[in-house]
């Protein structure tokens, strides 16, 4: 094999493949990226056996062929190469090295055998369908912060992707809950989605398939299966196992008897929140609100620390109403909303709250408060 590829290109779909590897293996050759020469385009193909991701780049391709070299060793050569050079790669099969060089430099890798590589295997996908990037990116950008840590509760570790009945219609739906907040997150049902099976996609994978959803013109292929998932724009396709396991009855959380509404500006709530919760002792971070008409006040008590207050004009003309909440919950579902005020729904202070962006149901989460 030999080919020749100008470094940005080159970096850029390494960075792609190495992200998947996982640095620490029992399995020499799942550290490796197997690079395929072949036309005019190198493929470099990485997997840690649950997510693969293959990333096509045109290259000069002298000599065709395939080897696999260590994923991260390759990336760091790379990357500390000069904008702009042209990185030559050989591998002529029989010393089981390759040869990467650029301008002055030179470096000789090991390689493993490509026989070795494990393929994913590929399955029936059972319904496919293209969405915009900027879609793609909403629903799971919006949905991904409240993925479970926990990997007791399997079934949470990843966002719920489904089809469902919205308000005007069907529509694709994320979810994501652990249990103390929830996102549900809608956009219009694509073309072709009707059928999809709901799946939840795992946090790894929601985190590399973000980097496809950065050109906002592009189009994203998605298939869907019981067990995987796949992603694909004409240049980079992400597969993935999905989480064997059945999300909960999402629907029964979510409160639609909540009757005190608050509207505030997003992000002074936002600022005013991350303020008083300064001084709060790291274990609970439990923030107050007390609510008055068009008054809130938020004020944190830390007895080993101090105390703080501030207090925030806002649309509020029900009851009084004082109830406590995780700050950093708080601080995550106000980043949510990019356009209007936040409007929260509440119904007492041991009851689930209910916030959305001014009356735009397309973007729902639920928190649960705390004592206080």
């Amino acid at each position: 094999m030999k080919i020749s590829i100008e470094r940005g290109t080159l970096l850029k779909a390494v960075g792609q493949a190495q992200s998947v590897v996982e640095r620490r293996n029992t399995i020499p050759i799942l550290a490796n990226v197997l690079v395929e020469a072949e036309g005019d385009s190198v493929s470099f193909r990485a997997t840690d056996l649950d997510i693969e991701v293959v990333d096509r780049v045109p290259a000069h391709v002298e000599r065709a062929g395939a080897t696999t070299v260590s994923a991260v060793t390759l990336h760091e050569i790379v990357r500390k190469l000069p904008d702009g050079a042209l990185v030559q790669m050989t591998d002529d099969g029989a010393s089981g090295r390759l040869v990467v060089e650029a301008g002055r430099s030179h470096f000789t890798l090991a390689t493993l055998p490509k026989e070795d590589f494990p393929v994913m295997a590929s399955s029936e996908y059972g319904s496919n369908f293209s969405a915009p990037a900027p879609v793609l990116r909403r629903l799971f950008d919006k949905s991904k912060f409240a993925i479970s840590t926990e990997e007791t509760r399997y079934y949470l570790n990843g966002v719920y992707m489904h089809v469902a009945d919205g308000e005007n219609g069907r529509v694709l739906r994320c979810v994501a809950t652990d249990g103390h907040r929830l996102a549900r997150i809608d956009a219009p049902l694509p073309e072709g989605a009707d059928a999809m099976p709901g799946v939840i996609v795992p946090r790894k994978t929601v985190g590399e398939m973000r980097k496809l959803l950065d050109d906002d013109d592009a189009q994203i292929a998605v298939s869907v299966s019981e067990t995987k998932v796949r992603f694909a724009t004409p240049e980079i396709t992400l597969t993935s196992k999905v989480i064997d396991g059945t999300f909960p009855d999402y629907s029964r959380v979510i409160p639609t008897a909540n009757t005190r509404r608050l509207e505030v500006d997003a992000a002074e709530f936002a600022k005013a929140v991350d303020r008083v919760a300064t001084v709060s002792s790291e274990r609970s971070r439990a923030v107050k609100l007390a609510l008055d008409e068009d008054r809130l006040v938020l004020s944190v008590n830390a007895p080993d620390s101090g105390a703080a207050e501030e207090e925030l004009a806002v649309a509020y003309g029900d009851e009084k109403l004082e109830i406590g909440f995780n700050a950093k919950y708080l601080l995550e579902i106000a980043s949510q909303v990019d356009r209007e005020n936040a409007v929260f729904m509440f119904n007492s202070s041991g009851d689930p709250t209910l916030m959305r962006e001014g009356d735009d149901t397309s973007a729902v989460f639920v928190v649960m408060p705390m004592r206080v």
